[in-house]
């Protein structure tokens, strides 16, 4: 990390939780060199991602926060989070939704950001229980200025009734009632963990049971989770490894777990990356 100084404040606060993570912890002198800023500049956006909820302050740095498998970080603090990983995996995932298809998109902010990728895919049904993501086609559409019908070949959007979840999802029997009565074509799957003894899993016992539907109504699950995902349990788990068909996530993704997801998974895919030569199970190239 050379000279930040120009780096967005989100930017900049997404590096410093990636070094207090990878690290277990920071100092404010250790960060200040890093990102080439003041100190006042690195406390203010230590005190930014203490309010969220995303790591602890403590005499001269910060820590990790220790997550309880019942804790549900809300939408806008996990926004920050991971910037340019979700970019990557959003424009990778994008590419396997085919043109007048079927899909479905659950809560998150990495499918809330493949839902913007998606808009230029022409005439897919998208059923979402996300409320963020229904909005970027109905933005998308009012910007067009067309009202109701959009654009040609624009979205058709269904919104799943149900309880709003921190994480801005609908749950609950009305959005298992929905989701139950429809098929997919491809679930694009936003996890809040993923690891080989608890599948996917969230720590929301209402959303797991709606993520259950999703999984048991679509003819391929994609599942979109960056590298920090990994190893994350939350209190239920909703489907096993074996109901994934892909996964796609970024090039923070540590070979071991390369590994074990490539002899469990059909399809592995690391956006944003080249191919690795000689490799006998080769990652694609998106």
């Amino acid at each position: 990390m050379s000279d930040n100084q120009n780096l967005l404040a989100e930017q900049r606060r997404a590096l410093i939780l990636e070094e207090v993570r990878r690290r277990g912890g920071a100092r404010v002198n250790e960060l200040t060199r890093k990102l080439s800023v003041s100190d006042m500049t690195v406390r203010r956006d230590l005190d930014a991602l203490a309010r969220q909820g995303a790591l602890e302050k403590v005499h001269g740095g910060a820590v990790p926060v220790a997550e309880a498998s019942t804790h549900e970080p809300g939408f806008e603090a996990k926004s920050s989070l991971e910037l340019s990983a979700k970019e990557d995996i959003a424009r990778a995932a994008a590419t396997m939704a085919q043109p007048g298809s079927a899909i479905a998109l659950s809560g998150g902010t990495t499918t809330f950001a493949l839902a913007r990728h998606l808009l230029d895919v022409p005439h897919l049904t998208v059923v979402t229980n996300s409320v963020r993501v229904a909005d970027v086609f109905h933005a998308a559409q009012r910007a067009q200025g067309q009202g109701p019908g959009g654009r040609p070949g624009a979205a058709t959007v269904v919104l799943t009734g149900g309880v709003r979840t921190p994480s801005d999802s609908l749950v609950g029997s009305v959005a298992d009632a929905a989701i139950r009565s429809l098929h997919f074509d491809a679930l694009f799957l936003g996890v809040h963990g993923i690891s080989v003894e608890a599948g996917l899993s969230t720590p929301n016992l209402a959303e797991a049971e709606t993520n259950r539907h999703f999984v048991g109504s679509a003819r391929r699950v994609i599942v979109v989770a960056d590298h920090t995902k990994w190893g994350t349990v939350g209190l239920s788990s909703f489907a096993s490894l074996d109901q994934v068909d892909t996964l796609v996530t970024d090039s923070g993704m540590p070979p071991q777990a390369r590994a074990e997801i490539r002899e469990r998974l059909p399809e592995l895919v690391v956006a944003g990356e080249q191919e690795e030569p000689g490799e006998e199970t080769p990652l694609r190239d998106l």
